[in-house]
């Protein structure tokens, strides 16, 4: 039986992530490592959402050390792709936002983000009842 013209073109079942979106991606995740953050947690969302392909979620132990990650990151990315990100929340450093374009970063206490919990927000079909998948 041949194929239906329908399932074969269907572009927004493929989550296909730009090559330049994935070394920003490692770039991110490598900067976020080197200066210990904790409990980091990358979200694809490529085919999910078109604000980006990728949101990385990771917390501070101090507002010192989320401004610092925040900062570090900033630079570069900046370094690296010619563009500053756009950064909010950094006076503060409760929650620092970090709009890279193809990755968005979340920077967190550890308070603030049980507070928020953005990873079970973004879970698509994760906590779904089981035999609904």
């Amino acid at each position: 039986m041949p194929a239906s013209p329908h399932l074969d073109a269907a572009p927004v079942a493929r989550a296909t992530v730009a090559p330049d979106a994935e070394a920003l991606h490692r770039l991110v995740l490598t900067s976020l490592d080197d200066d210990q953050a904790v409990e980091t947690v990358s979200i694809p969302l490529a085919g999910k959402s078109s604000i980006a392909d990728y949101m990385v979620v990771a917390s501070g132990r101090s507002t010192r050390q989320v401004a610092s990650m925040a900062q570090k990151l900033a630079e570069k990315i900046k370094a690296e792709r010619g563009q500053s990100p756009r950064v909010e929340g950094l006076p503060t450093a409760d929650w620092v936002l970090i709009d890279a374009g193809d990755v968005i970063v979340h920077l967190f206490r550890p308070e603030v983000r049980t507070f928020y919990n953005l990873e079970r927000m973004w879970a698509f079909g994760d906590s779904a009842p089981a035999g609904n998948a």
